[in-house]
């Protein structure tokens, strides 16, 4: 039974990235002006807008672009940037690298500890633990990831304390990640945008589990409160709260689009901002493509874990 839900949403998962790639291509379509004559500068000549043309099969059908186009994702074969004249998966590599290098240190950050403050403030309910913890959550949730960036810049980055430096200066030909400091506000956005949601969504699910019949149950038989949490009601808890997790995980391949501007960050946010000015249109798909892919594979794997926890589903629960 599990193998066939999770091959379902593999499927699922295809169908969907083929939806996606085909409405990516259509909103590149609708992207006003030409786009060999925004690469060239309203000065180039028409043999040079013509040349441009044919090099971006702008003089195809678009159905028969599209075909091109998504023939070259399955083969790996990203295009050519028409801006720079390199190949796109050349370009978006390094970025890649460091966009991903950011969002896996905030998400081995956010993760545990939204589980872990929703767990302790479910464990501390009606409390002023709980109380505290749920209104900064709130506090958090509400605010947009650049105000939460300014605030930060605000206070750790100027006359206040002046800490550390308020946008990435990593010098050409080096890592991100060279420059530990650098990495500190934005890993700081993403950690602060995204544990609310968990740690919230963790106290709801524990409560509910926590006030269930069979964690009474085995109140009743003496087990110890210990372990009642660790084998009866976090096991139970942690399944929709995956869900949750892969949505913020997911947010992440986009929001640090803002995360990645704000800092000038290099990662695949600031990328997408330059080929846009530019009307680099065979990157801007690429990146968007990229992205949509992060996102489906994040939801994949939050389906997987979340099937995986169910102790339902690892009993055969739903034949019954």
């Amino acid at each position: 039974m599990i193998a066939k839900l999770i091959v379902r949403r593999l499927a699922i998962s295809i169908v969907i990235l083929l939806a996606v790639s085909l409405l990516i291509f259509c909103a590149t379509l609708l992207l006003p002006g030409d786009p060999a004559r925004a690469i060239l500068g309203q000065q180039a000549t028409p043999e040079r807008i013509a040349a441009l043309h044919a090099q971006m099969n702008l003089d195809d059908p678009a159905w028969q672009r599209y075909l091109i186009w998504l023939g070259g994702l399955l083969t790996g074969d990203l295009g050519t940037s028409a801006a720079s004249g390199l190949p796109v998966s050349q370009m978006i590599g390094e970025r890649a690298g460091a966009s991903l290098f950011l969002m896996v240190i905030a998400a081995v950050i956010a993760v545990p500890a939204g589980i872990l403050l929703g767990i302790w403030s479910a464990l501390r309910r009606g409390k002023a633990v709980d109380s505290t913890i749920t209104g900064i959550a709130l506090v958090l949730a509400a605010l947009p990831e650049f105000v939460i960036g300014i605030a930060l810049v605000a206070i750790f980055a100027t006359t206040v304390f002046n800490l550390l430096p308020a946008v990435t200066m990593a010098p050409p030909g080096t890592n991100v990640w060279d420059f530990p400091s650098q990495l500190i506000l934005p890993t700081a956005v993403l950690v602060l945008v995204v544990t609310p949601y968990i740690a919230r969504m963790m106290r709801a699910t524990m409560l509910e589990v926590l006030d269930s019949g069979y964690v009474e149950m085995a109140r009743l038989k003496g087990v110890p409160e210990r372990r009642v949490i660790l084998r009866h009601a976090l096991p139970h808890a942690i399944g929709p709260v995956a869900q949750v997790a892969a949505i913020q995980l997911a947010w992440m391949a986009g929001g640090v689009v803002v995360v990645e501007f704000l800092f000038r960050y290099p990662g695949l946010g600031q990328a997408l901002i330059d080929a846009v000015n530019y009307r680099d249109v065979q990157v801007v798909q690429a990146l968007t493509m990229l992205v949509a892919v992060i996102y489906m594979v994040v939801n994949l794997l939050a389906d997987i874990v979340g099937i995986l926890a169910d102790p339902k589903l690892r009993t055969g629960g739903e034949k019954r």
